[in-house]
């Protein structure tokens, strides 16, 4: 089993939707990174329960994803924050050198604190 970093991603959207040996499995194997011996030896099952664990909790992740799309839909979400943030910071900085528009900061003042309340969403 090659490891996947995305389902290490997805098990933070739905994770909370497997059993708890498949989520226990899972997060011993990506975020731990024990082998399926040692993760065996925690849960008290073999190497070949743990396996069949990942994989049904794998296939039960990539499920989640294909059907509700959080994980692609936070993502998106993100990039687009960052980019707003990148934007204001030009038009701050253009502002500030040529306009000098008290209306401009107040806009980029309301629109900063809009971006806060986005970011503590997440």
């Amino acid at each position: 089993m090659a490891k996947d970093m995305k389902v290490a991603y997805l098990l933070d959207f739905y994770g909370d939707l497997l059993t708890e040996k498949q989520r226990n499995s899972i997060e011993y194997y990506y975020n731990d990174d024990l082998s399926l011996g040692e993760i065996g030896t925690n849960l008290g099952i073999s190497r070949q329960g743990v396996r069949d664990n990942i994989k049904r909790a794998e296939a039960i992740l990539f499920e989640m994803e294909d059907k509700l799309g959080l994980a692609r839909k936070f993502s998106l979400i993100d990039q687009s924050l960052a980019a707003i943030k990148k934007n204001i910071d030009i038009i701050d900085t253009r502002n500030m050198r040529i306009y000098r528009s008290n209306d401009i900061n107040e806009s980029i003042k309301v629109i900063l604190k809009e971006l806060d309340k986005l970011d503590q969403l997440k």
